[in-house]
């Protein structure tokens, strides 16, 4: 093509690319522009040429930014089709664009100097070393043009590591053989960088106070930049030693750095890096180095300067890298000291923990919260926390932890210097709550190592800030609560400082009792804490909630001296009854949240005592019980819920009577009315019949207020009370656990033939007949979501079976608002109690039948026909049960089921039970997720999704895969052995999802007595099977992974002694095909099913040749390849492989149905061409078996020469 072609050509390609960046050009000419631009890329010859034309510095940017897009493009894709001498041409022409073809470094624009570098890098990616050995050496001679060229060759050398070391985006040969060249060159290298920055840094140095140098001064400047940012993607990586060469040369020059503002955000970054490698200890240790007089100056003054500057974003940011880098040599030396009888304090150690404790006070929230895991480390260490100097700075890290504890510095408000920093780290209030809940737990493991070191120091300020907090007057604040006047909100300044106190407390005093000896600890001290607080009256919810944290915080005291227990238990009695009263009229506010939780704080304490500390309340049982049989007497001084929580605390007490006849006889004292109620004939009705419920608990009427009048209230908390009860008696009533006190008193009723005895629970009689109406109840519930009954329904309470809006917001991963919720009422209407008791109702009852079994054991499951009354209640009208009504069943009540049932019972309970649940559920989850996959690809044909992530399909997919979790983990209990710790495929992380790459073994090859049992029926067997190998192709990743990791091995290696069907074992191996398409772009998913098709094929090849059928259908399968394989496979003994060999083979062999990322999909390849190898090893010379050697040639060949190269 002419001169005057190629000129025609560009001004077209110019036209082009200005109506593609032109906003105002229409969409259908920027869609033939762009249409005619990737033609030309694609298909013209002439893309150098054009290429070179375009990106000359007299054009516009974009069009020169165009040009050089094109010259990458060929590279990429035509480079392997160049003549030698076109490549060269194209190469001189780069190097030329790099020398003279940008304009001046202050001018230049940032993408073009980009484009230009990802030029130069791809052809580095493809010839260098082999083919262009001279390349450092001209990027040596281009820095020497001026700052311009020197910057173009440090983006050159970064983006080179970036994507050679860095991203791994070359072939592994490749990479291989530019990584081992830059090894080679880095010591001149290295040298090379630390010149550079050198030499612009005393230049920009002696420039910047000439302000007729200031560009001058700021083109060296952006040169230092660009040389600290290549450093720190080569100081990642490279050999220790050459970071701490030359007596630590570049952690100086960094140090230095800090103290330039233009400079030290990028030279903390840097430094940051260096010290934070890992490797061997021998090598870390010129690192602390930065303990120095010098080092530590620069440090400490840089950080002083940032910090007297303000809120300045720029010196802010560089405040959190210079933290980092206080906590990343913190990690050094912990590693380090010790290690070595050289290593041990440093110098300047003082000085270092004085600046922590500086970042520790700082106002931002969030370099408080970097200083946390660092203080952590060294006073969990051993020898760093022996050290004296540390201990001497407890006091202050207690002091500036306790101050740190106030809840403060929301970005909505400007109460605290924190706020102005939260604005800047936080979006908003929830983001900062969520992470300021996470600050305050990390300070909790500070208080607690600080006081296992130096428990009486913590007592003593949290004995002191106490005695204050007693003292201080109420400060409501701005933000008063709406409830009464001069009570608190959240946000009151008492508050913060009440809630804060009691955390730090509970921290304190759990290390004090654990740390000290009995005899050592402060009881007196503590009593009079403890009196102290109890003299304490407040009307205000919140601020009394803390004092009864405060009261539990201080009770162990009470088991070296019990005189003020009498005081405490009246104390929490009175708080479980009470009530805010409105002042000018003398009347019961309306009850709030905040005094909701008051009442159960109180309720919770109670039970708490009893269930850590029953001894303390023993003595005083009868005055206990008489109390709690008063309180319960009276229908309006407690609620359900609160009642039940004292029954449970007699219940507990009971457990130390020790006493089977005794325990009983109580027990059925203390469940006489709820048993007399709920074996009433009335309510026998109302439990048995759909109508009647509905009717008896209200919600076939409309109420005349919706807001305030319920009269069926009433009943419903007699059933609830019922339930709650139940409840409680099977969680709490317990056989003593000394095996000696359990014969004598009653409990053990024989032993097994393993000789492990069987107990008795004094609770079971009374229980098991309960358990009827029960069960009544729950086919009740269950019959309540049939048509006819939802007709039933008023319409005021349709909605009343639907999910409470905080389960949907925690399905969906919604957080909840951050508002003052101690102000809101309980529920806000009728319809909110009624949804609330359906939901807890439901939950409680499968609560119950889930505890039954761990609680009364053989007698529980030997009730007459319990398979068949469960079967005809529990797994009534499934089809009509949603997915949020369908997962508590299996988590609370089945799952539990089958871990406590004993194996004399899994023929005659269990599997009756499993069997018709497992096909159910089979059916259920598969019509389920062909929906969402039929959904899937209409989203896919429209273009996404048009739905909010809150809409109502959203929320169903979401809960069929929480279903579907649920059900692959019950049928993983039911036939798979716990081997170890078990590690859920969901909850691992990245690297040890990438570490299954070899591939990763099947969580346990053995199955349950249980599984096997259930395996004998032919119906079960094929329920598991299919269930499991279905939901290796259901779209969730953590389905996938359960399934193929804990549950398809094991089923199917048990059925492989019988004879399967062909079909069968055809699709259990298309299903794992189809799972590695549907899952194989995730790395955990894709070796767990590469493994798991292996072993299937390996398995089943043998006797199945339909699977080759299977396996020639894989996309792009080499046939020739796959003949290879069946033949080493089923001739074992004439190809010896290794396991890991034919697993890779067998990779390979499916590369063509393993799914990619959707970004990767339409991808088109770049190819890079491997270059002979940089070092070849000579292939080793055939020697003469030593049997046949003569005596004297043995040791002849040791002498040899060449001997030193073995």
């Amino acid at each position: 093509m002419s001169g005057d072609q190629i000129t025609t050509l560009c001004e077209q390609l110019m036209k082009a690319v200005n109506v593609i960046m032109d906003g105002g050009s229409s969409s259908r000419y920027r869609l033939e522009a762009l249409k005619f631009c990737e033609e030309f890329k694609e298909k013209c010859p002439h893309t150098v040429q054009c290429g070179l034309r375009l990106a000359e510095k007299n054009n516009t940017g974009i069009v020169r930014h165009f040009g050089l897009q094109i010259l990458e493009h060929s590279i990429k894709f035509r480079w392997n089709g160049m003549v030698h001498r076109d490549k060269v041409q194209l190469k001189n022409s780069v190097m030329t664009l790099l020398s003279r073809g940008t304009h001046n470094i202050m001018v230049e624009e940032a993408y073009i100097k980009d484009a230009l570098s990802r030029i130069v890098v791809e052809m580095i990616k493809r010839e260098w070393p082999q083919q262009w050995p001279d390349m450092l050496n001209e990027m040596d001679k281009l820095t020497a043009m001026g700052e311009t060229q020197t910057e173009l060759v440090m983006l050159i050398l970064l983006r080179l590591v970036e994507d050679v070391v860095t991203f791994q985006t070359i072939p592994a040969q490749r990479r291989k053989d530019i990584q081992h060249a830059l090894t080679q060159n880095m010591m001149q290298l290295f040298s090379f960088l630390l010149d550079i920055l050198q030499e612009h840094t005393q230049n920009y140095k002696q420039l910047k106070a000439d302000t007729t140098q200031e560009n001058k001064a700021k083109a060296h400047c952006r040169v230092a930049i660009a040389t600290l940012s290549t450093l720190a993607g080569y100081v990642d990586w490279v050999a220790l030693h050459h970071i701490t060469a030359d007596s630590c040369k570049l952690l100086e020059v960094l140090c230095m750095l800090l103290t330039e503002p233009e400079l030290q955000l990028e030279a903390a970054e840097c430094l940051l890096i260096a010290i934070s490698r890992k490797g061997k200890l021998e090598d870390r240790k010129p690192l602390l180095v930065l303990f120095s007089d010098a080092a530590m100056h620069c440090i400490l003054s840089a950080a002083q300067t940032a910090h007297g500057a303000g809120l300045v974003e720029q010196h802010y940011m560089f405040l959190k890298r210079l933290c980092q880098v206080l906590t990343a040599l913190g990690g050094q030396l912990t590693a380090l000291w010790g290690s070595d009888k050289d290593v041990c304090q440093p110098p300047n150690f003082n000085k270092y923990l004085q600046a922590f404790l500086a970042f520790t006070n700082h106002p931002s929230q969030y370099l408080r919260s970097s200083t946390q895991i660092a203080w952590c480390s060294f006073l969990r260490y051993e020898h760093v926390s022996k050290d004296p100097v540390l201990l001497d700075v407890i006091p202050q890290l207690l002091h500036a932890t306790m101050a740190n504890l106030l809840k403060v510095g929301f970005p909505s408000k400007s109460d605290s210097p924190s706020c102005e920093y939260s604005r800047v780290d936080f979006d908003n209030d929830e983001d900062f709550n969520a992470f300021f809940n996470s600050f305050r737990a990390q300070q909790g493991e500070t208080i607690r190592l600080s006081c296992r070191l130096s428990p009486m120091t913590g007592f003593n300020m949290a004995s002191e800030a106490l005695q204050y907090q007693l003292t201080a007057i109420i400060d409501v604040g701005p933000t008063m609560s709406k409830t009464g006047k001069g009570l608190c909100s959240i946000f009151s300044p008492s508050f913060v400082q009440w809630d804060a106190l009691t955390f730090f407390m509970e921290s304190v005093m759990s290390q004090l009792f654990r740390t000290m000896e009995p005899e050592h600890l402060p009881v007196a001290d503590g009593i009079e804490l403890l009196k102290a607080v109890l003299s304490y009256q407040t009307h205000d919810p919140l601020i009394l909630s803390c004092i009864l944290t405060a009261v539990s915080t201080l009770s162990p005291f009470l088991l070296h001296n019990a005189t003020v227990l009498p005081q405490v238990l009246e104390k929490l009695f009175a708080s479980a009854t009470f009530e805010v009263v409105e002042e000018s009229q003398g009347l019961q506010a309306p009850r709030t949240r905040a005094v909701k939780n008051v009442r159960r704080h109180a309720c919770s304490s109670i039970l708490k005592m009893c269930r850590d500390h029953p001894e303390l309340i023993m003595p005083v049982f009868e005055m206990f019980y008489a109390h709690v049989k008063r309180l319960q007497q009276d229908e309006r001084q407690l609620t359900q819920l609160e009642k039940c929580a004292l029954m449970e605390s007699l219940v507990l007490l009971s457990n130390q009577f020790k006493d089977y006849a005794r325990q009983k006889a109580f027990l059925e004292e203390l469940m006489a009315p709820v048993t007399n109620l709920w074996l009433s004939e009335e309510m026998h009705s109302v439990l048995s019949d759909p109508a009647m419920f509905l009717s008896y608990i209200g919600a076939d009427v409309t109420p005349d207020d919706p807001i305030r009048e319920d009269p069926a209230g009433i009943n419903r908390s007699r059933i609830s009370l019922c339930v709650y009860t139940i409840l409680g008696v099977v969680k709490r009533a317990r056989w003593p656990s000394d095996l000696e006190e359990a014969k004598a008193g009653g409990f053990v009723v024989g032993f097994t033939p393993s000789g492990a005895p069987i107990y008795r629970n004094a609770c079971t009689e009374h229980v098991i007949k309960l358990l009827d109406n029960l069960l009544a109840l729950i086919r009740t519930h269950n019959n309540l979501w049939l048509p006819e009954m939802m007709a039933q329904l008023s319409p005021h309470f349709m909605k009343a079976h639907d999910m409470l809006e905080v389960e949907k917001n925690a399905i969906l991963g919604i957080p909840q608002p951050l508002l003052d919720h101690a102000d809101a009422p309980v529920y806000k209407s009728v319809l909110e109690r009624m949804q609330g008791f359906f939901c807890t109702l439901y939950d409680n009852c499968f609560h119950i039948l889930g505890n039954a079994g761990p609680s009364m054991l053989q007698d529980f499951f030997a009730i007459s026909n319990f398979a068949e009354s469960v079967i005809n209640s529990a797994f009534v009208n499934l089809e009509n049960i949603p997915d949020y009504r369908l997962r508590p069943v299996l988590r609370v009540f089945v799952k539990p089921l089958v871990q406590s049932c004993p194996p004399e019972h899994y023929e005659t309970v269990l599997c009756p039970i499993l069997g018709p649940l497992f096909s159910y559920l089979l059916q259920r989850l598969s019509g389920k997720w062909v929906v969402i996959n039929q959904r899937g690809l209409l989203e896919a044909e429209s273009g996404g999704p048009e739905e909010n992530p809150e809409s109502q399909e959203m929320l169903d997919e979401q809960l069929t895969r929480l279903l579907t979790r649920e059900s692959i983990d019950l049928m993983t209990v039911c036939c798979c052995v716990k081997k170890g710790p078990e590690t859920m495929p969901g909850d691992m992380d990245d690297d040890e999802m990438m570490n299954t790459n070899d591939g990763p073994h099947v969580g346990s090859e053995e199955l349950t007595d249980l599984g096997k049992c259930l395996l004998k029926s032919e119906e079960i067997c094929k329920a598991l099977l299919a269930t499991a190998y279905s939901a290796v192709i259901w779209n969730d990743t953590i389905t996938c992974q359960r399934a193929t990791l804990q549950l398809c091995w094991p089923l199917i290696k048990q059925v492989l002694s019988a004879t399967l069907h062909s079909d069968a074992t055809s699709w259990f191996f298309m299903s794992v095909l189809r799972g590695l398409q549907m899952h194989g772009q995730h790395e955990g998913c894709l070796a767990a099913l590469v493994n798991l098709a292996f072993m299937i094929y390996e398995a089943l090849r043998p006797r199945y040749p339909e699977l080759k059928t299977v396996m020639q259908q894989v996309p792009q399968i080499s046939g020739d390849a796959l003949d290879q394989f069946d033949s080493k496979l089923l001739n074992p003994s004439s190809h010896k492989m290794g396991d890991k060999r034919r697993k890779d083979l067998f990779k390979k062999l499916l590369s063509g149905c393993i799914g990619k990322p959707l970004g990767q999909k339409f991808k088109k390849e770049v190819h890079i061409k491997n270059l002979p190898t940089l070092f070849k090893k000579p292939k080793p010379q055939p020697t003469t078996p030593i049997e046949e050697t003569n005596e004297d040639n043995i040791l002849a060949p040791l002498f040899d020469p060449r001997a030193q190269d073995i």
